[in-house]
């Protein structure tokens, strides 16, 4: 199994994985597209794909840097589309998508605590705390190897550890420094909202998570949605220091200009 992004952040995320079949056709599928159209054909053809190749798309939820190309996608492409109906009914009121994709079998509803299967993949979905209507993340496996992915999301809870334990790849939110969150410009309702319980993670909170994690099969660590104005990798670095003291495997950074490039299991 493989994975990659073609961004991550505040304009925009899109996370591919990718089985390897033992028939030569591979599953590959995307979770969120928060970018436009051209942009998305533009950033699949950088990693060597198209539409064409997808057999769904994940949402997490219906913020529009997750679930802004997402639509578009699926009615130029044929792409399927899998939302919680809480993700759905809200993407249906902000005048993304029609209700009657529905009944067209154009978007798959699914319990965001129930597991389902795309191809090859394995998809467990898990709920988390944040300010949106149903939101879900996701960990997904291939028999093999396990991909575990969380972004947008408020504060840790045992729930949360649970699912994101074991991974043999984890892409997680270290959205913003605190001292830098209060420091800038942004209004005070917005700080408020970003660093609550249903906001967005903190270094320091992500750091947490990390560091409460199962760890022995953990091969590549991806930090994820960093904030361009409240945020800096050294920051990250300095809060996950003392758990990447101790880690042997690959840390990388996914950003907004150029997401991350494939890494294999």
């Amino acid at each position: 199994m493989r994975f990659c992004a073609l961004g991550s952040g505040s304009e925009g995320n899109a996370w591919l994985l990718e089985s390897k079949s033992s028939d030569g056709r591979p599953t590959r599928i995307m979770i969120d597209c928060g970018f436009t159209l051209k942009e998305t054909v533009a950033r699949l053809a950088l990693r060597g794909l198209s539409p064409a190749d997808l057999q769904g798309v994940l949402v997490t939820h219906e913020h529009d840097d997750h679930v802004g190309g997402v639509f578009k996608l699926a009615r130029k492409f044929g792409v399927q589309i899998y939302s919680t109906m809480g993700t759905f009914r809200a993407s249906v009121q902000a005048g993304l998508v029609d209700q009657k994709w529905l009944d067209e079998d154009k978007v798959r509803v699914f319990n965001p605590e129930r597991a389902w299967t795309i191809g090859d993949l394995h998809i467990q979905p898990f709920t988390v705390p944040h300010d949106a209507a149903e939101p879900a993340q996701f960990t997904v496996t291939d028999g093999v190897h396990r991909f575990g992915i969380m972004t947008d999301c408020g504060r840790s809870t045992p729930h949360i550890i649970k699912h994101l334990s074991g991974c043999d790849a984890l892409v997680l939110e270290s959205n913003h420094d605190g001292e830098m969150l209060s420091r800038s410009e942004y209004p005070g309702s917005l700080k408020k909202r970003i660093s609550g319980d249903y906001g967005h993670l903190s270094n320091d909170a992500a750091h947490e998570i990390l560091a409460a994690v199962e760890k022995a099969s953990l091969r590549y660590l991806v930090a994820a949605h960093l904030s361009k104005n409240t945020n800096h990798p050294d920051r990250v670095l300095n809060s996950w220091s003392q758990t990447l003291n101790g880690y042997s495997g690959e840390f990388r950074f996914a950003d907004q200009a150029n997401g991350l490039d494939w890494q294999t299991l």
